[in-house]
């Protein structure tokens, strides 16, 4: 079974991502991860944090000369601002003389209902944990996930399709044109026209201290037949899928394919006609967005994520003081104007995580090549179908 666990604090010396279950013998490239660690820390918008920070994954078991081993594999990302908070973060000894606690916790942001929860008098210590800037582990450990996957021919690409109220429209005719012209664009939109006006209501909501969320989507190319499962309900590919990019900071809503659009629509109008095309299934459409009854179909997964705007406003809303009981503004720290273009970024490499979990539950071995084996007769046996 792939799982990690992750640790570390926004401030604190180091985030942490420790990963069982990956199998031996894959070639792996730090340079890999390091990219993706950077596109994530990118993106028109964001704020002074990633002017201090430059991620880059440090390996501390599990990989030998650039090979896993199968073993538990442990990734760290510095955090560079540790320096600046050291005696404010400190593990131990006494409090900082003149320390500036939080008591005035931001509405829609998991300030008030954590420091309730795990009885803290201070919010940092709920936000240290609760910060975006520990989605660089779902980075780190989407990121070696996904050269799994593209040893079996699986690609997963993202790109921004809504911020705000601005809608995209205009999209390339290939997914490597799509891919392209994302990362070119600083929101991580493929049509520029589009982009341009994205870029405009962000810099729109900075003036008046405001933020701006939107929708990205993913696309994964290459998943076979037959992932996930429908025999179970915490089997179901969709589900996990949904769940896992819903584990993303500020994420409120997920839909595949079609999504609630196909709510609206007669079923005629909705379900993919099923083809043979002398070699294979195939459909004219895709509206399931590469998924049915919690199991791939072999199309294009497609999967959209809506992220609601940063928490922290520099016009902030009306709080309380959770000290005083009363009325004030809500604290303010240093954050993004919109994230949304590095959100996309973390919703790719969940989503590769996630592919290779059912991946390897469906192939699995203990190494690389044992994989190989299943997936070559797995291939086989389709093709007689």
């Amino acid at each position: 079974m792939l799982r990690y666990l992750s640790a570390g604090e926004s401030h604190g010396p180091a985030l942490t991502v420790v990963i069982d279950g990956f199998p031996s013998n894959v070639v792996i490239h730090k340079e890999k991860i390091d990219e993706q660690l950077r596109r994530r820390q990118q993106g028109y918008g964001r704020g002074y944090r990633q002017q201090i920070e430059s991620d880059e994954v440090q390996v501390t078991s599990g990989i030998r000369f650039g090979k896993t081993l199968g073993t538990p594999i442990t990734l760290v990302v510095q955090n560079r601002d540790f320096k600046n908070w050291s005696a404010k973060m400190a593990p131990f000894g006494d409090k900082p003389e003149g320390l500036r606690e939080i008591y005035r916790p931001r509405p829609g942001h998991a300030d008030l209902a954590g420091a309730i929860k795990y009885d803290h008098d201070d919010i940092r210590n709920v936000l240290e944990r609760a910060s975006a800037r520990n989605t660089a582990t779902m980075v780190a450990a989407g990121a070696l996930a996904r050269q799994l996957l593209e040893h079996f021919g699986i690609r997963v690409v993202a790109h921004v399709v809504e911020l705000c109220d601005v809608k995209a429209t205009q999209f390339p005719d290939t997914l490597d044109e799509l891919e392209a012209r994302a990362n070119a664009s600083p929101v991580r939109c493929a049509d520029e026209a589009a982009a341009e006006r994205m870029m405009a209501r962000i810099d729109e909501a900075k003036a008046a201290g405001d933020t701006v969320g939107g929708i990205f989507e993913v696309i994964v190319r290459g998943c076979p037949i037959g992932l996930g499962s429908y025999a179970q309900p915490d089997r179901r590919l969709d589900g996990r899928l949904a769940g896992a990019l819903m584990s993303i900071q500020a994420m409120k809503g997920v839909e595949i394919g079609l999504g609630f659009e196909a709510a609206r629509r007669m079923g005629s109008k909705v379900h993919d006609p099923i083809l043979y095309d002398g070699t294979r299934y195939v459909r004219s459409h895709n509206g399931a967005g590469g998924l049915e009854g919690g199991v791939t179909n072999g199309e294009d997964i497609v999967v959209r994520a809506a992220m609601k705007p940063i928490s922290t406003l520099y016009n902030p809303l009306p709080s309380v003081n959770m000290k005083t009981k009363e009325a004030e503004p809500a604290a303010i720290e240093r954050s993004d104007i919109c994230a949304l273009p590095a959100a996309s970024v973390v919703g790719e490499n969940v989503v590769a995580w996630v592919i290779a979990e059912a991946f390897l539950e469906k192939f699995g071995g203990d190494s690389l090549e044992q994989i190989e084996d299943a997936v070559r007769a797995y291939q086989l046996r389709v093709s007689q179908r």
